[in-house]
């Protein structure tokens, strides 16, 4: 029988057996060839976070929690998100595919997939399946539209996983002059350089103050400040002028769901500067101040998200549309995904590599799980 990576209970995967159901008319089975999970999302899900017990509510627009036996529930979940294999079989109506065609979509990590022929799509010719695995954290980044980037701004990137790597080039391709890249990680920290990046810091040095660093890339060291010697006072409020610096970043671009680095990329950012929020965070925001810089910089802190319909700029802008750019653009090659897939295992090690990404993540940036 064939075989899927499951969680049986939080932080517990296990490979189990499965039977394979009779196709439909309109069904596909595919011989998985190479599979990934989603290192941000699926691993909150997996430990059971706080957040799993609080779902939203499209009716409400809100959050609703329920008790934490109904966030239990999910368990055993499969594990994985995108796959890439070959058509196997498929039923008597189906149109789009034949037997032999090599294919790729939004998949568990399991041997083989038995699908409706409408969610799958033929892999583009000069597409690699580790390309194809990339689509979806290409897709997540490409929200950053709403941090509105323009031409020669300075942007961070905080957090090099498959997102932040990714999003690394799309700020460029917005026009960003320069780009500066954070994460603890110095194997992620030399692929961010390889892929685009001008500058890179290690968060954690520099006293753990990776804000006040990227001011000083952004500029150097900041002038003292000119102090008035006297201010005019209407009704009681001093107008003073103020030496405001514009050391900073314009745009801070949070992918690492860290909430310090959350914090980080405010103090990093100018005064009126964006602070573009792609990340999905489990757990309570301890050590968020928003006393300081964010209040007094005035900042716009922006939530991005490709899957929360309809856009801010719909109709022009569409989940299709930001699918098919993602697409069409790692063909090109104008993304490159060349490194992030690491490392590469054998379905049957992806028990340990499964425990890896989330106890050792020093030891990836997105798994592929490979299928003899």
């Amino acid at each position: 029988m064939p075989r899927e990576l499951v969680a049986i209970a939080p932080r517990s995967p296990q490979l189990r057996e499965y039977e394979e159901w009779p196709l439909g008319p309109h069904d596909v089975r595919i011989r998985t060839e190479l599979a990934s999970p989603k290192h941000g999302t699926e691993l909150v899900a997996y430990r059971n976070d706080p957040v799993v017990s609080r779902p939203y509510d499209p009716l409400w627009g809100a959050v609703v929690p329920s008790p934490s036996e109904e966030a239990l529930a999910r368990f055993p979940m499969r594990l994985g998100n995108m796959a890439v294999g070959v058509v196997t079989d498929i039923g008597a109506e189906v149109s789009r595919f034949t037997v032999g065609d090599r294919v790729f979509g939004h998949f568990p990590i399991r041997e083989t997939q038995t699908v409706d022929e409408m969610r799958t799509d033929l892999l583009p010719p000069g597409l690699s399946p580790e390309a194809a695995l990339c689509l979806d954290p290409v897709v997540m980044a490409l929200a950053l539209r709403d941090g509105g980037i323009k031409l020669g701004d300075r942007v961070a990137v905080f957090g090099l996983g498959a997102i932040g790597l990714i999003a690394i080039q799309l700020v460029r391709l917005a026009g960003a002059a320069q780009v500066i890249a954070l994460d603890p990680l110095e194997n992620r920290r030399n692929l961010a350089l390889a892929l685009g990046a001008d500058n890179v810091l290690d968060p954690t040095a520099h006293g753990g103050d990776a804000g006040l660093e990227i001011r000083k890339l952004t500029g150097g060291d900041a002038p003292e400040p000119d102090i008035p010697t006297s201010a005019r006072i209407i009704g009681g409020y001093s107008e003073a002028p103020t030496q405001l610096t514009q050391l900073g970043v314009d745009v801070a671009v949070e992918t690492s769901g860290s909430i310090p680095a959350l914090q980080q990329a405010i103090r990093a950012t100018r005064f009126g500067g964006t602070v573009c929020v792609v990340s999905f965070y489990g757990r309570e925001a301890a050590g968020l101040l928003l006393g300081e810089e964010f209040h007094i910089n005035r900042l716009q802190l922006v939530s991005v998200r490709s899957q929360s319909l309809p856009m801010r700029d719909a109709p022009a802008w569409t989940l299709e549309r930001m699918v098919t750019l993602g697409l069409d653009w790692l063909v090109e090659g104008r993304i490159r995904t060349e490194g992030i897939i690491t490392p590469i295992v054998p379905f049957e090690e992806s028990v340990d590599a499964y425990r890896m990404i989330d106890e050792r993540p020093a030891e990836s940036i997105k798994l592929g799980v490979r299928f003899s």
